[in-house]
């Protein structure tokens, strides 16, 4: 495993992290004790980074990370989110009493004094047009109650009106082969200032692993069942917005570019990999093969130029058009 710095924390994080929304919920059945043997398989990868949010299973996935915590001597990082809570997003509902009433809750779930990173969790725009929201945070920080805050967005223009906050340590972002925005104008500027960026649906919900066809079914407890037209949230965190047919037949042009011996999954973590801007990649895992399988992407030798331009070219005529202006 490699490491890189997160922003301005001073933390090197494992290039390779884990996404703990899987094991929370909303990507059918979970069982706990196998949630937990893909913790610690993590863990044995040399994995220190895992983010969740109090939402996922509501609170669920923070409390298997709280277990973890005992149960291992390492130190890692844990980063969750707030926000999602709210019935309804509004601008409003980022008020000191709620933001501190999801955080003191956030604790509790994760047995502990302080949040090593708290995300705002996708908040309505607005949000990012208040600096008292960000005031607030700042004074969790000086409380104790959060070590550093970042956010979590949709849209590369809400990013870049995020880090304008000095405060912003991070920002997490859907980044992989489907979803390339991003490194256009958010990247070089993330760089310039010093930002973390989490690279989250890297594998575009499970469908860069390539397993999947047109006769996969889906739980109904599943997003990737009842979000695909954005039905429950944003369209884009599903499959990345691309349409389930166009996503099997692209998947199968990048399949023949996987570096001898690996797997799509590994060559999509590979390519997030190849921009220097990104800290990490935080595939998720329900269980130890996928973790194995994804942590060791970071082995993998960096792509060619030719892989990469291939790549870019797929994206070019068969993505872009249909995702790159929404996101």
């Amino acid at each position: 495993m490699k490491y890189r710095e997160l922003g301005r924390t001073g933390w090197k994080v494992s290039e390779i992290s884990f996404g703990a929304w899987a094991i929370g919920g909303t990507w059918g059945p979970v069982d706990d004790k196998e949630s937990l043997t893909a913790l610690h398989a993590a863990l044995d990868g040399g994995v220190n980074f895992f983010d969740t949010a109090d939402v996922y299973g509501d609170g669920h996935s923070e409390r298997l990370l709280a277990k973890l915590k005992k149960e291992r001597k390492e130190n890692f990082y844990i980063a969750t989110k707030a926000g999602r809570r709210l019935p309804r997003q509004t601008p409003e509902g980022y008020s000191r009493e709620n933001l501190t009433a999801w955080i003191e809750r956030s604790l509790r779930n994760l047995e502990t004094e302080a949040i090593d990173l708290l995300q705002l969790h996708c908040p309505h725009p607005e949000v990012l047009y208040r600096p008292e929201v960000f005031a607030i945070l700042d004074d969790l920080v000086k409380a104790g109650k959060l070590r550093y805050y970042g956010v979590s967005v949709e849209k590369v223009e809400e990013a870049l009106k995020a880090i304008e906050f000095p405060g912003v340590q991070t920002v997490q972002i859907i980044f992989n082969i489907f979803r390339q925005r991003p490194s256009e104008l958010f990247f070089p500027e993330a760089k310039r200032r010093r930002v973390g960026i989490l690279a989250r649906v890297p594998l575009a919900s499970g469908m860069l692993s390539g397993k999947f066809t047109r006769g996969s079914k889906f739980e109904k407890d599943d997003h990737r069942n009842f979000n695909r037209h954005g039905e429950a949230f944003d369209r884009g965190e599903t499959f990345s917005g691309v349409d389930f047919e166009t996503s099997l037949r692209v998947v199968e042009e990048l399949k023949p570019l996987a570096p001898k011996n690996a797997t799509l999954a590994q060559l999509a973590l590979r390519w997030i990999l190849e921009f220097p801007a990104v800290t990490c990649a935080i595939p998720g895992a329900k269980r130890p093969a996928q973790v194995a399988e994804n942590i060791a992407a970071s082995d993998l030798e960096p792509l060619s130029e030719a892989t990469m331009k291939k790549i870019q070219a797929v994206y070019d005529a068969e993505i872009k058009p249909l995702v790159h202006h929404y996101w």
